[in-house]
């Protein structure tokens, strides 16, 4: 007894079958989930050395970049990007550069690289929106209650699930 599929069928599988390997391409191409635009430059452009070590923005320049972990980040200087290349996790943002908060509540929003936070050595970032700035309120209920939140919530969150404010 041979079994035949129909043309319908088989385009249906075949068209099942391209969104999954394609869905599992995406995936593998977004695996870290960072908060960055198509251009992979870290921070919008802003030196991760700059606000670990002297607590502000400061945007930094092409002259200076290194790539990790698929980013490209800029720096202020020659200093700085040593700094960087010789230990790239210090200057790293938490939970890929997204709102701390947001993280904290489980979502993800995209960051205003001018509104930071540094506890403890370790760089957050947060979303500035007509309704509030999120760093206030994050303080204001407690940093240390959102960070062990937005810990345990970045182990398991959908790491695809994003909002634009």
């Amino acid at each position: 007894m041979k079994t035949t599929i129909s043309i319908k069928v088989r385009k249906c599988l075949l068209a099942s079958i391209c969104v999954l390997l394609f869905g599992m391409g995406t995936i593998r191409a977004q695996s870290h989930s960072y908060s960055t635009d198509d251009s992979m430059i870290a921070l919008e452009g802003y030196s991760a050395v700059s606000y670990v070590e002297k607590g502000k923005a400061e945007p930094g320049k092409k002259a200076y970049k290194a790539s990790y972990d698929g980013l490209t980040y800029y720096f202020v200087n020659q200093k700085q990007l040593k700094l960087f290349q010789n230990n790239p996790k210090k200057y790293q943002p938490q939970y890929g550069g997204w709102c701390a908060f947001a993280v904290s509540l489980g979502g993800k929003y995209r960051p205003n690289p001018e509104s930071f936070r540094i506890v403890d050595g370790k760089l957050y970032l947060f979303t500035i929106n007509p309704e509030g700035d999120f760093v206030k309120v994050w303080e204001k209920e407690g940093k240390s209650k959102h960070i062990a939140q937005a810990n345990n919530n970045w182990q398991t969150m959908k790491k695809f699930k994003t909002f634009t404010p």
